[in-house]
């Protein structure tokens, strides 16, 4: 069983709060923490803050190097990289809790966070918001051309989602999908193929021998 982190008491099943002292904990996050400053000051802009982004380089995944907000505590991974993070930061899953990712998504979802659009810190273009995989729970801030933002507090949130088995859960939807799609591109296939002249009632070309019929009409009135 999991014990707190700070008073050592079990931690109940499936919720990081501790019932002993209320401390939250983060289990099983390898070197999340862990990072060394590279650069005070990069090119990048905070899309939060609009001050320059810190570039730090995590430890856990050796040469991965992102940005960060030293005010805000955002992060920005260009294309790619969070996956390395996520890989690197958690232990191999290979079971889903489905209880436990509820319970994640209730706790770290922001309840009345403000929708805002936000600039990517490269380009300075309005970056789309979406869902970061399947029952995640988190909203990102991506530009397909430069990378992700993460507002503080959301990688801890894919973190430990990827831990409860999320990760799991959105190879298993992809792969659905890809083979819904298969199938139906399949369908279309056998129904054009089997819509043509030729397959129509038992082999016979209809519009062929119906123009045969009134042609050979024609030839006996004027005979």
């Amino acid at each position: 069983m999991a014990k707190c982190t700070s008073c050592s008491a079990p931690l109940p099943a499936n919720t990081q709060y501790c019932s002993y002292c209320g401390v939250r904990n983060d289990i099983d996050l390898h070197g999340k923490h862990d990072y060394q400053i590279i650069d005070t000051a990069s090119e990048r802009t905070c899309p939060e803050c609009e001050q320059k982004l810190q570039t730090i380089a995590l430890d856990s995944a050796g040469s991965l190097h992102i940005d960060r907000c030293a005010s805000c505590f955002g992060l920005f991974f260009d294309v790619g990289e969070i996956e390395t993070l996520l890989d690197s930061a958690v232990a191999p899953v290979v079971t889903v809790n489905l209880e436990l990712l509820a319970n994640i998504n209730l706790d770290r979802y922001p309840k009345n966070a403000t929708v805002k659009y936000l600039k990517c810190p490269v380009c300075q273009t309005l970056m789309n918001r979406v869902i970061y995989g399947y029952r995640s729970g988190v909203v990102i801030d991506q530009c397909k051309s430069h990378g992700i933002w993460l507002d503080g507090g959301q990688i801890s949130h894919l973190l430990e989602w990827k831990k409860a088995g999320g990760q799991i859960l959105n190879q298993q939807k992809i792969a659905a999908k890809q083979a819904q799609a298969s199938s139906e591109k399949a369908k279309q296939a056998f129904r054009k193929d089997y819509s043509a002249p030729e397959y129509r009632f038992g082999g016979q070309n209809v519009d062929g021998d119906l123009l045969e019929s009134v042609a050979g009409l024609i030839f006996k009135i004027f005979e």
